[in-house]
């Protein structure tokens, strides 16, 4: 009945948000009728950790129910409504990030920039090539590096093993990362939320630390960690 996306805060319209059991998972009842996607499904989930977190926002909620404040409903609607019914289409979209992945382009200048990234990307390309058998190359500069067409294969396999709401949690944090292998770290617990945001964010924090930050700048990295972090805590909820 409830649907996670709406434009504007409607007045709320149950009392009490209880999770459900039944043949397919996991679900959220708002008195006794069951949340649905924007697409109209039934929203179920594989884990009671993350349906309890999924009523817990719901109940959280206060005389008027905001969007915003339901991030975990939200991208419990994205694995059914998009990568349950699109999953080749989102897989194909996430391996794309590997053809220009941001940790293979490193600065030419200055040094203390390189020599940044080298040390927290260089890592991280080295898990990858041993975790998922996917080598990537390296350059300096911005002019692209075409990757090896066997890594890019091995990326594919890598995203379609992952069942469908691990997909959207993957999906979410390529985005917002700009970097499948730093998303991969992120599911796979290589990297926590933080480590993995500030992986990604390498290049425009060393900038800010020389000229400032101005307050759009504040706000998207601010709505990017958010992602990250939604993203993390998704997968660590399947995972209970």
């Amino acid at each position: 009945m409830a649907s996670s996306r709406t434009s504007e805060r409607v007045k709320r319209f149950y009392e009490h948000a209880t999770v459900t059991e039944g043949e397919h998972g996991f679900g959220v009842a708002l008195d006794g009728r069951p949340v649905r996607t924007p697409a109209k499904f039934v929203l179920t989930v594989p884990t009671r950790a993350l349906a309890e977190a999924i009523a817990a926002e719901w109940q959280a909620q206060g005389e008027r129910v905001d969007p915003r404040a339901l991030p975990l409903t939200r991208l419990a609607s994205i694995a059914r409504d998009l990568a349950a019914t699109r999953r080749s289409a989102v897989v194909a979209e996430i391996v794309k990030y590997a053809g220009t992945d941001l940790v293979c382009y490193r600065a030419e200048e200055p040094r203390e920039l390189r020599e940044r990234q080298h040390a927290t990307w260089q890592p991280l390309i080295d898990w990858t090539a041993g975790r998922f058998g996917a080598p990537l190359g390296v350059t300096s500069g911005v002019l692209p590096v075409p990757q090896p067409a066997p890594t890019l294969a091995a990326f594919v396999r890598a995203v379609e093993a992952y069942d469908t709401h691990r997909l959207a949690a993957l999906h979410l944090a390529t985005a917002a990362l700009g970097s499948l292998v730093l998303a991969l770290a992120l599911i796979e617990g290589r990297l926590d939320a933080e480590a993995a945001f500030a992986a990604a964010q390498l290049d425009e924090s060393f900038q800010i630390e020389r000229w400032g930050e101005d307050p759009e700048q504040t706000k998207r990295r601010a709505g990017l960690r958010e992602d990250v972090a939604l993203a993390a805590r998704f997968v660590a909820l399947l995972a209970s």
